[in-house]
């Protein structure tokens, strides 16, 4: 005999999205999972651009829909908000700067009912509606350009991983883990599906559960957004230093040994030289890349990808020093 099928509660923490909202919400709506047994809730942060004005339109059409305040403005008060005002076994986060596929919810709820786990999301295809965002796309796909995010470079594989994107949890789960960390503006799902797996929790990367997410358009926004990545992984850090992995320090122990050496320059000789060893050794390694994933995906914009692999890299390490100096004094209060 069939279980009937869970409520699910879709949670949408957005803030001025009016450029992706409408193909996010109607990917949400396109689902096969049954229209009277899901809720959506969106909670906005105050948005000034429209699109709080393109919900309330689409509740028109959706009486499923709702449309709260996220008066913090920022993701985890915005999903905690949403998970207060939820009533569903299933709750499952969606971006409003992506699309999911028409059975994601099905395929997710298929798998925290029988795989015995307890979050589950799938990798994600990046794409970008321009030249410059395509290669974006292409960079924070790759395994050079972010390491080992199973999520981003993973494909056609189901296995156990430490976080996904867009997840599902059970309700259970979220009652064990708590709220989202309200302090973190960034890495907060990390932070989140580390105290589930410390808590004996099990995320499962699915390869069936496939969404879809727009890149950031320009070189400006993407070193703004890996900046911030970088700062807030600091207090990742703090909170939860178990939580780190090598490929993480990475960027950081680059930009500082370079940033070392530039500093030594003027004292000692050697300093220049050392600096040039650094630049020409991440040279050669980003080219490399660039070289390779340029043949695989034959693009004639190819030769931004370089430039872009070094703003992922410089921007990330350099947030993760200046969030060291920030909040060094809070070491002991973590401890």
């Amino acid at each position: 005999m069939n279980q009937p099928l869970p409520f699910v509660s879709v949670i949408m923490p957005v803030r001025n999205e009016a450029g992706y909202i409408e193909r996010s919400l109607d990917a949400v709506f396109a689902q096969d999972y049954p229209a009277d047994l899901f809720e959506v809730i969106v909670a906005d942060g105050m948005s000034g651009d429209g699109t709080r004005e393109i919900v309330r339109q689409r509740q028109t059409r959706h009486p499923n829909l709702r449309l709260i305040d996220n008066r913090g403005l920022i993701a985890p008060t915005g999903l905690n908000a949403a998970i207060a005002e939820s009533r569903g076994e299933v709750i499952v986060r969606v971006d409003g700067h992506c699309e999911i596929a028409p059975d994601y919810l099905h395929n997710c709820v298929e798998h925290l009912r029988k795989d015995g786990v307890d979050g589950v999301g799938g990798p994600i295809e990046t794409v970008g509606e321009t030249a410059a965002a395509s290669v974006i796309a292409a960079a924070i796909s790759s395994r050079f350009g972010v390491g080992g995010s199973a999520f981003r470079t993973v494909k056609g594989k189901t296995r156990l991983t430490d976080t996904v994107a867009f997840p599902a949890y059970t309700r259970a789960a979220i009652e064990r883990a708590g709220a989202f960390d309200e302090e973190l503006v960034r890495n907060q799902d990390d932070e989140y599906n580390y105290r589930l797996r410390k808590l004996g929790a099990k995320i499962l990367l699915a390869a069936d559960v496939r969404a879809r997410y727009y890149s950031r358009s320009t070189i400006r926004s993407l070193v703004r957004q890996y900046f911030q990545y970088g700062y807030w992984k600091v207090r990742v850090l703090q909170k939860h230093p178990r939580q780190m992995s090598i490929r993480q320090f990475i960027p950081p122990l680059f930009v500082a040994a370079l940033l070392g050496a530039m500093l030594l320059a003027p004292i000692l000789p050697s300093g220049w030289r050392l600096a040039a060893i650094i630049c020409g050794c991440y040279l050669g390694a980003n080219l490399v890349a660039s070289a390779r994933l340029a043949r695989k995906v034959g693009w004639p914009h190819s030769f931004l990808l370089p430039p872009v692999f070094a703003s992922l890299h410089i921007s990330y390490g350099l947030g993760f020093l200046v969030g060291l100096i920030k909040f060094a004094p809070r070491w002991w209060e973590s401890r």
